[in-house]
């Protein structure tokens, strides 16, 4: 008989290929964990823009700079991937897209709608 080997075993996360539902799900979790981590900053600068004129003229230029930007735009995909997805995760708990295939349908559709969503603010923004 052979011996049990009990080292431990590696996983290469780099090589692992994930389906697409499973990559839709970790992103929900990385979307809702950064909109989390968030708030305090947005209420800070909610607070800093009603203090006075002076105030909301600091918070302006602080999202004003390119890093505050991208930094919003990056809170806009999470609001906007989290939205989607979880209208996908709702539909799993009623027991609708549990198939492989229509699962893999549901998550490129949660894709390709937040894809088209930030394309439509990045054109708003821009404009």
């Amino acid at each position: 008989m052979a011996a049990r080997d009990t080292r431990p075993f590696y996983l290469n996360l780099i090589k692992i290929r994930l389906p697409v539902p499973g990559v839709v799900s970790i992103m929900h979790r990385i979307s809702g964990v950064l909109m989390f981590a968030a708030i305090p900053l947005i209420i800070y600068l909610f607070e800093l823009s009603l203090r006075d004129e002076a105030g909301f003229a600091q918070a302006s230029e602080i999202l004003s700079h390119p890093l505050s930007r991208l930094f919003v735009l990056a809170l806009i995909w999470a609001l906007l991937h989290h939205l989607f997805a979880g209208i996908r995760f709702l539909l799993i708990d009623f027991d609708i897209g549990l198939d492989k295939s229509q699962s893999r349908i549901t998550a490129w559709t949660v894709i390709v709608l937040e894809v088209l969503a930030m394309l439509w603010v990045i054109l708003r923004i821009c404009s």
